[in-house]
């Protein structure tokens, strides 16, 4: 299976698609993650990457494609989370593969129920574990259930920063719908249930 996830940062895309990772055995592959990697790993692309980032530039289109080309060379099912991010990627996406797309998810939610989610978020500093005020809340209170560190709001999570990162969606990201659902690969999945709804969804839709 050859799958891309594309939804609002905070949508659910990273969680269904390690779900679907550990029950279906579909390799997940996320730019982050490739970054990261290449970088701790010292590769010449690390190298360039890690150049763009220290000046606080954002990493080329170039760079990244060529990472997520390395990659999907190695695999014959993956699914794609926040790539391609763009119209230029999803074209270059075309051309690297050597075999069709069989489906694009589009996790749909609205900008309110994102920041609810979102604001509503608690990250572990010590062991990452990740918790939810009322979905998924730590047995320790403000403390991690696992290491019992004091649990944070990542700036990423505040509402003024999720409102800008849904615009930075609408205008960069958000084209790639109609240019899947022309060619006939979009299925949306509503997002804003809880994750083992929507997961479900994805199920029914593949």
């Amino acid at each position: 299976m050859r799958l891309v996830f594309i939804g609002a940062p905070g949508a659910g895309k990273g969680t269904q698609a390690r779900r679907l990772e550990s029950e279906k055995g579909w390799t997940v592959v996320a730019t982050g993650d490739l970054l990261r990697a290449a970088i701790a790993e010292n590769t010449p692309l690390g190298q360039q990457a890690q150049a763009y980032i220290q000046r606080g530039e954002l990493v080329p289109d170039e760079l990244v494609n060529q990472l997520v080309a390395e990659r999907l060379a190695t695999l014959d099912s993956f699914i794609l989370d926040g790539y391609p991010r763009n119209l230029a990627q999803a074209a270059m996406l075309e051309t690297i593969l050597t075999q069709p797309l069989d489906a694009v998810i589009y996790f749909e939610i609205s900008e309110d129920a994102l920041i609810e989610r979102l604001s509503g978020r608690r990250i572990c500093p010590k062991c990452h574990a990740v918790y939810h005020l009322t979905a998924n809340p730590s047995p320790r209170g403000d403390q991690c259930g696992v290491c019992e560190a004091t649990l944070i709001t990542r700036d990423d999570d505040q509402p003024d920063t999720v409102r800008k990162r849904f615009q930075v969606f609408r205008e960069q990201t958000a084209p790639l719908i109609d240019y899947y659902r022309e060619r006939g690969l979009l299925h949306t999945v509503p997002a804003d249930a809880a994750p083992d709804a929507v997961y479900q969804r994805v199920l029914s839709v593949l």
